[in-house]
């Protein structure tokens, strides 16, 4: 029995990819197809960070393909990251291909939490991944993933990045007293948090994670303008004032023409660690209603529970202490999205136009 490309074709375009909900050829992921008698091969190039699903997408692949026929089937799968569009007449930082802004209105909704988790989980699927911690009266980066010491400055101006669990890392928190307040007014912020982020030697980034003070003041207004951000993530809890503000932050964002990738919503769910009883203790569904109001993804929703709040504090995050757990699950899967929504952004080409330089002759 022989296969003919057409046939090929027509199974790949009939079937979706679990993580992008597109097929195969419409979303060009399948490429040079080649068909000798009943052998086929191929190559899958994914735009997210894979490692965790590869052998899932290759066994969907194949068997797509051995059912139209096929005797013999290898497909190649791999992933590229591209560095994707910012706002207008911002450029991007060197080393660093996508920005990606976690946010929230209010504070102690698990931003950073959120922020760190998210951060390792793309590290989990393969992507070179860093964290900078934009909360500089508040920096809680260090503590969470375990970072003691201080950066270097081989040439006194820029800094070495620190190293936390195969994140590359950079905080206010690195450079002062752990027991020392930030007295400073806005401008000194903002001036601190330019210098952290374009003065640290990021190094061959697919994405950086910036976990980003509450509210929607001088910092999130400093990194809408003039911080090249490929988009937003907002982190809210299902309680109504919590919302209010969460909704406040993702206007800010549409404001100033950051997209927003989607919502996480945190402490959706409480289970009892003695009886299993399950308690909505802040509310129900107000991540999902907000994310209908405006238009955007509902990306996920994670439980109240003790390990997640004791792993961060221990500066072992969910992600790396408990891998197979099911928080860590729900949080790759938040992180895999995330990572197809800036894949479906459109592709930064500012470093293929050329210079142009103009000489007195």
């Amino acid at each position: 029995m022989s296969v003919s490309e057409q046939q090929v074709q027509d199974a790949l375009h009939a079937l979706i990819d679990p993580n992008t909900q597109k097929d195969f050829i419409s979303s060009k992921s399948a490429r040079n197809i080649k068909v000798v008698g009943d052998n086929v091969t191929l190559d899958v190039a994914l735009p997210y960070p894979a490692k965790m699903v590869m052998s899932n997408i290759k066994k969907m692949v194949e068997d797509a393909i051995h059912a139209a026929g096929a005797a013999s089937v290898n497909a190649n799968v791999t992933w590229k990251i591209v560095a994707h569009s910012v706002q207008k007449g911002v450029k991007l930082i060197p080393g660093v291909k996508n920005i990606i802004a976690v946010a929230s209105g209010k504070g102690g909704v698990g931003k950073s939490t959120t922020a760190v988790n998210l951060a390792l989980a793309l590290a989990a699927e393969g992507a070179s991944v860093g964290i900078l911690d934009a909360d500089i009266y508040g920096p809680s980066q260090p503590t969470m993933l375990g970072i003691t010491g201080r950066p270097e400055s081989p040439d006194g101006q820029n800094l070495e990045p620190m190293l936390g669990h195969g994140l590359q890392a950079m905080s206010i928190g690195f450079l002062i007293d752990v027991e020392t307040p930030m007295v400073w007014r806005g401008p000194m912020v903002t001036q601190a948090l330019e210098q952290l982020l374009n003065n640290t030697k990021w190094k061959d980034l697919d994405y950086l994670v910036i976990d980003l003070p509450p509210g929607t003041g001088d910092i999130q207004l400093t990194l809408a303008q003039r911080v090249p951000v490929t988009g937003a993530v907002i982190v809210t809890t299902p309680q109504d004032i919590a919302l209010i503000d969460a909704r406040k932050g993702l206007k800010m964002f549409e404001k100033v023409g950051v997209p927003i990738l989607g919502v996480v919503e945190n402490m959706s769910l409480h289970i009892c660690s003695n009886c299993g009883h399950e308690e909505r203790i802040f509310g129900e569904g107000g991540g999902e209603r907000m994310c209908h109001d405006y238009g955007t993804e509902f990306l996920g929703a994670l439980p109240l529970d003790i390990r997640i709040r004791e792993e961060t504090d221990s500066g072992r995050p969910t992600v790396v202490a408990e891998p197979e757990s099911r928080i860590a699950e729900i949080y790759r899967a938040i992180a895999r999205r995330v990572a197809v929504k800036v894949g479906d952004l459109a592709v930064d080409h500012s470093s293929k136009f050329p210079s142009i330089v103009i000489q007195n002759t």
